[in-house]
């Protein structure tokens, strides 16, 4: 497979029109057809059915798809390494569930983005399993992961810095009546869960230890990736979720309040990157950064 008809097969795939994709690619349609034809040939398999006015991927094209976006995605990270190897600039990607931690990595970003101008960063949001994909895939340099998870597969630095779990409720929910949230008030709650406490081990379950039920025992009306949308069905009375602090505007002066739990309950985190990984000359700099202001926050604690 070439790169250039990869991305010739990007472009009907994103525009839906063999006529479309030829106009943007700036060739004929027979042209585009017979690069598409002689794909499908090489791989022995279909990737798109015509209609009267538009085409559809198949289930092999949409594997395809899926593949080429991060072929491409790597050899343009690759190029622009090799243009900046030897100063310090282009592109650092950097991925990491909600957290109020973040905002640590984000004044070390800020920090190096002075020193370094020329240094592009791209976040990416997602929960541990997206994040850790993505990191697998060489698509991410550098992953913000929120315990529990395992992270033995990578090299990491702990962030001194912990979440707090606790329950997202609207205002006029019985329990903001109290300040903290105990395994007994949860009885009966219809709750609004992240995936990723679900995704753990049910015997090494941190939360499920927490409340003393499995997840069979629960009232589950929905899982959830990132929590704004989440919030956006607490609002809606749909249930309560169980959250981090500090991630929804959960006040006296909005519709929405968090409480902690008690006994406490909190997760670590850890920034972590791929084994044996070779850094860009930015990203190499960027972790050196993270150390140095690591080591600077532990001597000011």
């Amino acid at each position: 497979m070439e790169i250039r008809v990869l991305k010739y097969f990007l472009a009907v795939a994103q525009e839906g029109s063999l006529t479309a994709a030829a106009r943007r690619l700036g060739i004929t349609q027979p042209t585009l057809s017979r690069q598409l034809k002689e794909l499908e040939d090489e791989l022995g398999r279909q990737l798109y059915t015509r209609g009267s006015h538009h085409v559809s991927l198949t289930a092999d094209g949409l594997l395809l798809r899926k593949r080429a976006e991060e072929i491409l995605d790597i050899v343009g990270k690759t190029r622009t390494e090799l243009k900046s190897a030897h100063e310090i600039a282009g592109d650092i990607y950097v991925g990491g569930g909600e957290s109020e931690a973040m905002s640590l990595l984000a004044n070390v970003i800020g920090i190096f983005r002075k020193k370094h101008p020329n240094v592009r960063f791209h976040l990416f949001s997602g929960n541990a399993e997206d994040v850790m994909e993505r990191l697998d895939r060489g698509r991410l340099d550098f992953g913000v992961l929120i315990q529990p998870v395992d992270i033995s597969k990578y090299d990491s630095l702990p962030l001194p810095v912990k979440d707090t779990w606790g329950l997202l409720m609207r205002n006029d929910h019985p329990l903001t009546a109290k300040t903290e949230i105990t395994p007994a008030d949860m009885e009966g709650l219809t709750l609004l869960i992240s995936r990723q406490i679900l995704n753990h081990d049910e015997s090494q379950n941190p939360w499920l230890e927490w409340i003393g039920k499995t997840v069979d025992e629960l009232d589950i009306a929905l899982t959830y990736n990132l929590i704004f949308n989440a919030a956006l069905l607490v609002r809606a009375g749909v249930g309560c979720a169980v959250t981090l602090d500090k991630l929804v505007n959960a006040t006296a002066q909005s519709d929405l309040c968090f409480r902690p739990f008690l006994p406490r309950l909190e997760s670590s985190l850890d920034i972590v990157w791929k084994k044996h990984q070779v850094f860009s000359s930015a990203a190499a700099a960027f972790l050196e950064e993270i150390r140095t202001s690591l080591s600077l926050y532990g001597q000011e604690q």
